[in-house]
């Protein structure tokens, strides 16, 4: 296999382990990963378009507002209609889900700590740089495409 190849495959099982694990802990939360991931964009950004949060999150706009409409039932989150333009739908977190952010950050930091606990501060440090650059890459800050 080439480089890149082995790359991708080393991606993609990283990223299989890591949806698998925070699954696993979302549930005693009772949210799915794809649930979290939406509160985490909406505890970022604040109140955005449907559309914008499906790109932040790469989902269809079909599926985040599946996702929304869970979180609303929830309590979670809310739909405001722009009072500029009424056709605008924005979704933002409600106080029951703020109230609650920091709690939850603070024990999904504990536990990611928890999960790389075992690894050096030195390979710490470089699959942080190797993951930043990654994400520069995927982000589109630097063109590696050959013309």
């Amino acid at each position: 296999m080439n480089e890149a190849a082995n790359i991708l495959h080393t991606y993609l099982r990283v990223t299989q382990h890591l949806s698998q694990q925070f699954r696993s802990y979302f549930g005693q939360f009772s949210l799915t990963f794809p649930q979290a991931m939406v509160l985490t964009v909406l505890g970022e950004t604040g109140p955005i378009p449907i559309s914008q949060l499906a790109e932040r999150t790469g989902s269809a706009n079909s599926t985040i507002s599946g996702i929304v409409d869970r979180l609303e039932k929830l309590g979670l989150v809310r739909r405001i209609r722009s009072k500029q333009d009424r056709r605008v739908i924005r979704v933002e977190t409600t106080e029951e889900y703020r109230g609650m952010r920091n709690q939850a950050l603070d024990s999904v930091n504990d536990y990611f700590s928890g999960l790389i606990s075992g690894i050096s501060p030195e390979e710490r440090a470089e699959l942080l740089r190797a993951l930043t650059t990654l994400d520069r890459v995927l982000t589109g800050q630097e063109d590696h495409r050959e013309n």
